[in-house]
């Protein structure tokens, strides 16, 4: 799920971002700071979308850096249990594809890619043994979030199931 998220925090200001308007200065900041930074409160921040408020700003001896409090509002995802996306498969591995959502990969375990009893072929191609239904690289599939772990914040895992009614390669579901 998607979401714009008010924040108040301490931004050191850069010494070589002092120049220019202020206001910019603190969005570069905020933007070095957080893009593509992971954090469990905040999942994945895709972008800075304004700086809405600037403290009075001070200097502490021996720092070169400027510090403000600023009240800033961040785009961020923070995949969902039960969430149904839609992504890219973007590689097929003996257990199981990955697939694009977006800004993160997903994975749908071999046992959670269709309700058939699956193959896998060494040209990258799942194949359910009874449907003859296909599951290749560049497929386009909706799956549902069973699984969300922050435990390492630098790789954050989401795990898909493709199981359920509605969900699979969408040339199965509109087929």
């Amino acid at each position: 799920m998607f979401y714009k998220i008010k924040v108040k925090d301490y931004v050191d200001l850069s010494p070589e971002l002092f120049e220019g308007d202020l206001n910019d200065s603190i969005k570069e900041q905020l933007e070095r700071n957080y893009i593509d930074k992971t954090t469990e409160d905040l999942g994945l921040v895709i972008s800075v979308i304004s700086v809405d408020g600037i403290g009075e700003g001070f200097k502490l001896p021996e720092d070169p850096s400027r510090h403000y409090v600023v009240e800033f509002t961040l785009l961020t995802y923070k995949p969902e249990l039960h969430e149904v996306v839609e992504g890219e498969v973007s590689s097929v591995t003996n257990f199981g594809v990955f697939v694009n959502i977006g800004i993160i990969d997903g994975l749908v375990h071999l046992s959670q890619t269709m309700v058939d009893q699956v193959s896998f072929s060494k040209t990258g191609v799942i194949l359910g043994n009874q449907t003859q239904q296909t599951l290749k690289a560049g497929d386009i599939v909706r799956a549902s979030v069973v699984a969300v772990s922050f435990k390492d914040i630098r790789n954050v895992k989401i795990g898909l199931t493709m199981r359920q009614p509605g969900l699979g390669a969408l040339n199965w579901i509109e087929g």
